[in-house]
Order: structure tokens, then sequence, then C-alpha cells
């Protein structure tokens, strides 16, 4: 008899004999009656066990502990009306066991899976192959499949090609801190991890590929939060002979098809934001706009302050921002702390400012308002009222900005102002093409160094040039980004000028991508869009790690497999290496 999923037993299966294997969710004993719930990767079933049937099933059913995995075969029939389980698929039946073998028994559980979320992550994850058994973490793998399967379809559909790119690669400069594995055969000398197929991807334009997709892996050394891993899953494309317009729709319609299989409808097309308009109104380059709450900019308001701090930022060209918040009256209690949390974050300070019923200001400032200060933030923020609230950080604006962005986050979080259920995606534009790097006091690439900068690039200062950039962002998100990319050899060697890479260390780093942009290289753009992400937004998940079948902690680090562990020193030997400071 061929085995069958829990799922399958049904009405239809009534009178019929079945065979079932799996794990033993829980056991309970009537004294003549044994219950059991069988379950499997699809479901549960009830079986039954009567010593009138079989008195040995029944007498070895009492030794049955829960995760015993077992294999039986029995009858499928009806419950008994009051025993109807309207929650189950098999609900209205169980099935009468004839025959039973215990496959392997378990010993207790280092936790239970039914009080899982009450358990240290840590341990979970140590135990993970036990987590996933929980049905929570089991359908997140398995929309995480089926995410996969519908992007792949989709992209078949479009002639794509999906090329699988090495994992053992050069270093370069693209930004994030690479991991690096040392090799024996050639010692002293090391391959990298890619952070990203990006070069192999540009290479594969090259090559005339055209349409190309990798179901790619990546890996950054980077310091980890809760949407970020050291080795993460990104969906690769790049297209020959396109615009921006042409990957932006390509996604749309992606996003569309793919969406739907979840039960979202998403309206096309997708809003567009440029950056700067992002900063302005959100603080960020990844804004939420499930809610409203923009940033206001309040500098002319005090421009004849006599308040010394806000005067001196006025004076040193910096800005005054504001978050109003209306219809939430705060308490001084709640209003302090909303100043220890800017603290928190790295605002140096936070001046909160509320009005009572005659519109009148209380702050630790107000002696120093005009008394028609009301009347003059009305002139700014047209819907202001009597009542409302302003939260202000005074700054440099590329400082005082972002802060605001947190703070509106963390106002909009607290006052339950965020829509749970909503989808809002939009794609941002117009990134600056380089950012001043005051560590190692040079310009770098916003994005990586092979971005194409817009038209007129060459006579704006490298401060106000702007890439032909994209981000497509949901709920705050950043779920990817992309460019159109340099394909002439003249256009990137005055990029790597401007970077500070002479020609030396270009062609060194890049002689192979210099030489093929010599060589025939299209016009080619692309994205890149990070999946871990994608499923974490679906399955409403807290961290990407849940959706992850064996993730690291925050700390990088494995508690199942113990990575990264020590290396004997014979084995740094084989490599020509040797730890500095290596414990004797």
């Amino acid at each position: 008899m061929q085995r069958i999923s829990c799922s399958l037993v049904n009405e239809k299966l009534l009178g019929q004999k079945v065979k079932l294997s799996g794990w033993v969710n829980k056991r309970r004993d009537h004294g003549n009656l044994i219950f059991i719930d069988l379950r499997d990767r699809s479901g549960l079933v009830q079986l039954v066990f009567n010593p009138d049937v079989s008195k040995a099933n029944h007498e070895l059913a009492h030794t049955i502990r829960s995760e015993y995995v077992i294999e039986v075969e029995g009858e499928v029939v009806s419950r008994s009306a009051e025993t109807i389980n309207p929650n189950l698929s098999s609900g209205k039946v169980e099935v009468k066991i004839e025959s039973l073998k215990i496959l392997n028994k378990s010993k207790a559980l280092p936790f239970s899976l039914e009080e899982a979320k009450n358990v240290e992550e840590e341990l979970r994850l140590k135990y993970r192959y036990l987590d996933i058994r929980r049905p929570e973490i089991k359908e997140k793998l398995a929309l995480r499949h089926k995410l996969l399967f519908q992007i792949r379809q989709f992209l078949n559909e479009e002639s794509f090609y999906e090329v699988e790119t090495p994992l053992l690669t050069r270093n370069t400069m693209e930004g994030a801190r690479e991991f690096l594995v040392p090799s024996r055969l050639h010692q002293h000398c090391v391959y990298a991890l890619p952070q990203s197929p990006q070069i192999y991807k540009q290479l594969l334009m090259a090559s005339g590929i055209e349409k190309y997709f990798q179901i790619a892996r990546c890996f950054r050394d980077e310091d980890l939060r809760a949407d970020r891993q050291p080795e993460f899953t990104q969906l690769d494309i790049e297209m020959s002979f396109i615009e921006e317009k042409d990957i932006q729709d390509l996604i749309e319609r992606m996003l569309k098809k793919v969406l739907m299989t979840f039960g979202i409808d998403l309206k096309l097309p997708i809003a567009r934001m440029a950056y700067d308009r992002a900063l302005r109104d959100y603080g960020s380059d990844k804004p939420d706009l499930r809610f409203d709450l923009k940033i206001k900019d309040l500098t002319l308001l005090f421009k004849n302050t006599e308040l010394k701090f806000l005067k001196s930022v006025i004076e040193a060209d910096g800005k005054i921002g504001a978050i109003h918040v209306a219809g939430h009256k705060f308490s001084r209690s709640e209003l302090e702390s909303w100043v220890s949390n800017a603290l928190n974050f790295g605002a140096k300070g936070l001046l909160w400012i509320k009005f009572n019923e005659n519109g009148e200001p209380e702050s630790p400032v107000s002696k120093f308002l005009p008394q028609d200060f009301a009347e003059q933030i009305q002139k700014v923020i047209p819907e202001f009222k009597k009542e409302d609230t302003l939260f202000l950080i005074a700054g440099p604006y590329k400082e005082a900005w972002p802060l605001l962005g947190r703070l509106r986050l963390g106002v909009a979080e607290s006052l339950n102002l965020i829509p749970k259920d909503e989808f809002n995606f939009l794609w941002v534009t117009d990134f600056p093409m380089f950012e001043y790097n005051a560590e190692i006091k040079r310009w770098s690439a916003v994005q990586h160094p092979f971005t194409s900068p817009q038209e007129g690039w060459q006579e704006e200062t490298i401060d106000n040039m702007k890439a032909r950039s994209y981000d497509i962002v949901c709920n705050g998100m950043e779920l990817g980004g992309g460019s159109i990319r340099i394909h002439d050899r003249e256009k990137q060697t005055k990029i790597f000028e401007l970077l500070g890479v002479n020609k030396e260390t270009a062609n060194s780093m890049f002689g192979f991508l210099l030489e093929a942009q010599e060589l025939g290289f299209p016009p080619h753009g692309g994205i890149a869009l990070g999946l871990d992400r994608l499923a974490m937004l679906l399955t409403k998940s807290e961290s990407i790690r849940d959706v992850i079948a064996f993730p690291k902690t925050q700390r990088g680090y494995d508690p199942l497999m113990q990575a990264p562990s020590k290396i004997e020193e014979e084995k740094l030997k084989d490599y020509g290496l040797k730890f500095r400071n290596q414990e004797k």
C-alpha cells in the first residue's frame, strides 16, 4: 500500500484503507481507546487505537510519546458528531488503526514546540530542525518556495536565461566588507565570496545573453540587524538595450503576478519619488508611505530667535525640522521619554512644543517664543490646530533630517498610525552619484562604481551629480536597487578618477571589465531584489531569520553548526596562514 499525506484523509476515503507516516503531535489516553494526532508536512489526522481491533497495537500505542515517528495502516471512518473538528481538513474523519510501526523514538525535546515563541531564539536556532517542525515556520518556508517558483516561471515566460555565477571570486571595491577564503593551491592569495554577482552579470551582457536572472547567494561581512544576514538570497536581473523604465516596468509586472498568488492586488504603476524629495519630506531614502506625518521645515520661523542653540545652527547654514503630531495629548513624562529616545538614536537633543486648548505653547522654551507663534506655524503648516504638538531637531540638513525620519517612524509606531495589512510600494529615483566619506576623506559611490551618471554630469560638481539608479521600497524597507550601468571605457575611467582610483589600481582590479568595454559592450542595466526581505514582508515576520531555513544569530553565529569555529594550526599551515596573537 502506498503512503498518502495526512491532509488527503477526508470523507472521500470513508471505508478505504490508508497508509500514513509522520510525527506524533499529541497522544490522548482514554483508557479503552487511545487517540493520536499524527502530523506530517501537509497537516494533521486523528488516529484511534481500539483493543478490539488489535490488542498488540493498542498496547504498543500506550508506549508512544510526542514526536515519535510512526507508520500506520487502517480504515478511514466517520467521527462521532460531537468530536468533529471544523478546523481540520480531516476533521470529520479518523483512521481506525490496524497496523502500527514505530520508526523512531524521541527523547523529551529541549523546548515545547507549542510554546516555542516564548523560548530564547538562540536555543531555537540551535535546534532549528525542531523549530521548523512548527507549522508557523514550515508555512513560511512553503511560502518562500512558492514565491521563488512564481518568479522563475514569470522570468522564463519573459525569455530570461537563468545563469549561475561563481561563488569564489576576487575581492573588489563594491562597498561592503567581504568574506575572504584562503587558497591552498595559491598560497598568500584569497578568494572573496561575492557581495553580489554584479560584475559577472555585466559580463554576461557583454556575452550577448541579453536577459539574465539568478536566484543568487550573496555574502557581506557587515553588522547585522532584523532585516540583514551575513549570507542572503537576492533575485539578480540584468538586461541589454534598455532604459530605466524597462527595468521598472518588468519588476512591476512581476510583482503584480507574484503578489496576486498571495491574494494581494498591486495597483500599477508604482509611484515614483526623487531621492531629494524623499529625504526632504520623510528623512529617508526608503520612506514608509503607509502614513503621512511629513517633516516640516521650520527654519524660517526661528530666523530671529533668541535661543542660542537654534541661532547657532541657523548661522552655520543648518536647518530646523519638525514632526507635527495632531490628535494626541502627550503627558509631560511622554514628552520627556521622546527626548531620551531621540538621544538614543543619535540626536544631540530634541525640543518639544505642545499647545494647550487656547493655542498657547507649553515648552521648556515657551518664554522665548513670540505671542503669535501658533499663527506663524499655521502659515507653514496649514493643518496645524490647537492642542497639537511639535517635535523639533536642529542641525546640518544631512544629519538632522535622517534623525527626524527615525523620529517620524518611532512616533507613528507608538501611536499606532501604521496600517499593518497594507503593502505600499514606491520607486525612489535620482540618487546622488557620490557621497563624501569623512573617515577615508574621499568620495565614494552611493551604489557602486559601475553605475552610469545622468546626462550633463560633466558640467556638475561632484556633490551635485545624479545617478541613473533606482530603488524599490515597500513599507519603509528597501527591497532592491539597481541602475543603468556604464558600458564604455572612457566614462568608466573618468568615474574611477573621481573616486580616487588611479589607472594602475583600476587596471589591477577591473582590467578584465575595462577591456570588455572596448570589445562591443552593449548598453545595459539591472536590479537586485532581496528575496529574504520580500518573504519577510509577505509572511509579516519581524525578522528575515524567520524565513530562512538555517539563519545566523544577530552576532553572525550559527548555534546549530557552531560556526564560525576555531581551526587547527596544522590546517592553517596548508594555506600558508597563521593567526596573529593566536592562543597556544
